[in-house]
Order: structure tokens, then sequence, then C-alpha cells
């Protein structure tokens, strides 16, 4: 018997269950809905390409990029046009433009004078917290100030995790800086060490792979690409309608209780892996190890609501740059908007203009439950007020994620070290996701690889 069960038919899911394949392994996967990719959905219609869920992604990744060589899909893979370089945040009464450089950053109006000022001052910053799981705000004030803080670092965690950043842990959700302060104390000097000791790795006269070069990118067709060409590698090891009833470990493995499309059957498996939601995956856990089930079900979510607007062609001026995300200073209902069809024209065909934008989070989860209705009228005029659109959409589209994003809290890292420790009383499970070990795309395919290898081998 060496059947491995990934249960589960998201990104995770199918990344890990193509990579177990690929290295020799008889892997089934194994997904309760109708579809597969989870949160990943590609829709077109009325001349508009949407995302119910993530846009896109970093060509920085290698495991991103060897899973869609692997499928015949990595010359799909579309760049963001240049026009959407500029990014904005909105901040005292406008959007203003988040600058590029340190020197752009002193002069431009971003934050006021004094709040730039105590920005340079971090690289006096003293050394960390001995032992504390600290909160990203409080991480923040003690680098950046609170001013800072408050605008800029809060709106880089709106763009990702829509939580709040009392509650955050810094060391979960941005690791890189943590590393930095441990390595260099202060966050200024570490990023110029690092840019330093980055040039002087390159050969002389390179100019930077043509891959990997950290732009953003979707694929050509959207997202969807990546899952359907999952889905054709895969092919009759995926099972969709087969919905896991119940785990039971024996002498020789596991017993998979499944219900495929009405019909009762076991299967027998040396491994198991749940790709699912935490939520999920602590209901399916329950009956084997109660303490583990609770460390699951504790990853709170952020609910979110995506509301795309669509615009007719020379209706509305094309926004520049890739959007704007609001901190939650500003009071607004809007976490931000993103410019599709600058960051990505061929979403938009004839020159129509679309903008995503985003409702909800940790700070504003009752904002979700709204109609229909309202939430585009809530768009409309957030929109209107912050960015100065005025014209009446020719297209609308509504998603709702009661439970969006996984919030990484404070007393995350600790969690997710338990949960480990839990898991070791249940030899051949394994739990895998966006819940535990990062959140975005990139973070799922190489946490799904890592895995992959380690059962493969």
């Amino acid at each position: 018997m060496t059947v491995i069960a990934v249960i589960g038919g998201g990104i995770t899911g199918l990344a890990l269950a193509h990579r177990l394949r690929f290295r020799g392994k008889d892997a089934v996967l194994l997904e309760a809905g109708s579809r597969l990719g989870g949160c990943i959905e590609t829709r077109q219609r009325g001349g508009f390409i949407t995302e119910i869920g993530p846009n896109s992604f970093l060509d920085r990744e290698p495991a991103t990029r060897e899973l869609a060589a692997s499928v015949g899909v990595e010359d799909r893979i579309r760049t963001a046009d240049p026009a959407a370089k500029a990014r904005y945040v909105y901040t005292r009464g406008r959007l203003r433009s988040v600058p590029a450089s340190p020197p752009a950053f002193l002069k431009s109006t971003i934050l006021p004078l004094g709040v730039r000022l105590r920005v340079v001052a971090e690289l006096f910053t003293g050394p960390a917290p001995q032992g504390v799981d600290e909160s990203l705000g409080a991480f923040g004030r003690r680098h950046l100030g609170h001013g800072a803080t408050e605008v800029l670092l809060d709106a880089v965690q709106t763009g990702i995790y829509a939580g709040d950043m009392e509650a955050l842990s810094v060391g979960a959700t941005f690791p890189q800086l943590t590393k930095l302060e441990r390595e260099h104390r202060s966050l200024i000097l570490g990023a110029i060490r690092t840019q330093k000791a980055q040039r002087k790795a390159l050969p002389a006269g390179a100019g930077g792979s043509e891959k990997l070069r950290g732009a953003l990118c979707t694929f050509d067709g959207g997202l969807q690409t990546l899952v359907d060409g999952l889905a054709r590698a895969l092919g009759p090891a995926a099972h969709m309608g087969a919905k896991v009833e119940g785990l039971q470990r024996g002498n020789e493995g596991w017993r998979v209780s499944v219900t495929e499309n009405g019909r009762q059957a076991e299967l027998l498996a040396s491994q198991v892996v749940l790709a699912t939601p935490a939520y999920v995956t602590a209901g399916l856990v329950r009956p084997l190890d109660e303490q583990l089930s609770a460390l699951v079900e504790g990853i709170a979510y952020a609910p979110i609501a995506v509301v795309n607007l669509g615009f007719e062609p020379g209706s509305t001026p094309p926004p520049d740059g890739f959007g704007f995300l609001v901190p939650g200073l500003e009071k607004r209902r809007l976490l931000g908007a993103i410019h599709v069809s600058t960051v990505f024209p061929f979403r938009a065909e004839g020159g129509r203009v679309l903008y995503t934008c985003m409702v909800g989070g940790a700070r504003r989860p009752e904002l979700v439950k709204l109609d229909e209705e309202a939430l585009v009228a809530l768009a409309r005029e957030e929109l209107k007020e912050l960015a100065g659109v005025t014209t009446s959409p020719s297209f609308t589209e509504v998603i709702r994620w009661t439970r969006g994003i996984p919030q990484y809290n404070v007393g995350h890292l600790g969690r997710v070290a338990s949960i480990d420790a839990a898991l070791a009383r249940l030899p051949g499970l394994h739990l895998a996701g966006n819940a535990f070990k990062g959140v975005g795309i990139n973070d799922c395919i190489r946490n799904a690889f890592a895995l992959g290898d380690a059962l493969a081998a």
C-alpha cells in the first residue's frame, strides 16, 4: 500500500499531488467541491476577465516557475504593464504616491516631514526584546515611529492580510523584517547591506536573470490557467465531488472514508495530507486528537468581499498605477482597490476600465454581510470620494469570502510548533495550506514542493 491521499483541491493540494506524482509516487487528490482551484478562479464576462480571489503573484519563487513549466504553462506567464509601477496610499485626504527610493521618500509628501525624519532615525533603533512574539504594530512603532507605522506599515499589511496590525504577529507575517532586525539591528542598515551583498554576488556585467526578477505576474487567461494545467496533468488522479467523511489510523496506514458523487467508499493510504482550510481540517482531526483540532480551529480568518466594477471605453479615465491601499486610521469603508485594467490590460477588452475593490477585513468584518447591491453602492461611493471615479459602471460582480484570509496573530508561530508536535503523535498525517506557513500563492507552492519532496524521500 503506497498511495498518498491529498485532501483538498486548492493550489496547495494541486501542487502537492502533482509534485508527488512527478516524483514517482501514487498520489490521489480528493476535492469535495465540483471544481478545483479553491480560492483561485478566473471568470470571463462582458469583456472583462476577473478573479474571485488572488489577482497575481510575484515572479520570484523558483517552485512557482518550475510548477508552471512542468504543466506546460510557463510560456503563458504575463508580466504587469510598466504603467502599473506606481502605487498609492490614501492618507490625509488624498491619494499619495509611494516613493520608490530613499531619496524620493525624503522628498515625498506621503508622510509629514517630522514623520519622515523619524523614519530616518530608525538607523539608531535598539535591539529587539528577547523571547517576545511582538505584534506588527509594536514592531513598527519601535523601528519607524507611530506615524509611519499607522500609514505605511498598516497599508502594506492591509494589502496582504486585511488584518489588524495590533493583533498580527510580525514574526509570522513578515519574517524577513525580524530576520533583518536579528542580523543587523536596523532595518535600513540591513536592507542596504543585503542589496550590496546581492549586487556583489552577481557576475560581472550581469543585469539580473530574465526569470525570477520579482515582477508582478499572472497568466494569459488569468490564474485559472495554472489550475487548468494542473488538472490536466493530474487527470483521473484528481477526484471532484469526493467528500472525506472521516479518517482512521490502523497498523498499516490510514483508512479514508469518502463519499464520491453519492457513493461511499474507503481508500487505504500510507500517508494523508490535509490541504484544506483550517476550519475544515479541525473537523477532520477532531476524532483523532481533540488538542490538535483545537489548535487548528484557533486560527482566525478575516472576511473579505471582492467588488469588481467595470466601465465602458472612454467613460472614465484609465487609472494610473497598480492601485491604492487605505490604512485603518482613515476610517474608510474600502480597504483598497486594484487598477486591474492598468496592471494587466488584456483583462479588459477594447480600452475598458476595471477596478477590483476590497471591503471588510479584520477591521470591518460586518461590511461583508451587506447584500450585493449595498456592496456595489459602497464601492462606488468610496471610489468617488477617494479616487474621483464618478461614472456608473456597466459591469459589477461581488464575491464574498466569509472566511477569507488566515490571520497569523500573535502566538501563531507557537501554535504552529504545537501543531507540528501534535502531528508527531499521528504518524503519516500531515497538514498543509495557507493557514500555517504563508498565505500567498508562492508560499503555498513552495511549501507543497517541500512536503512533496519529503514524502517522496
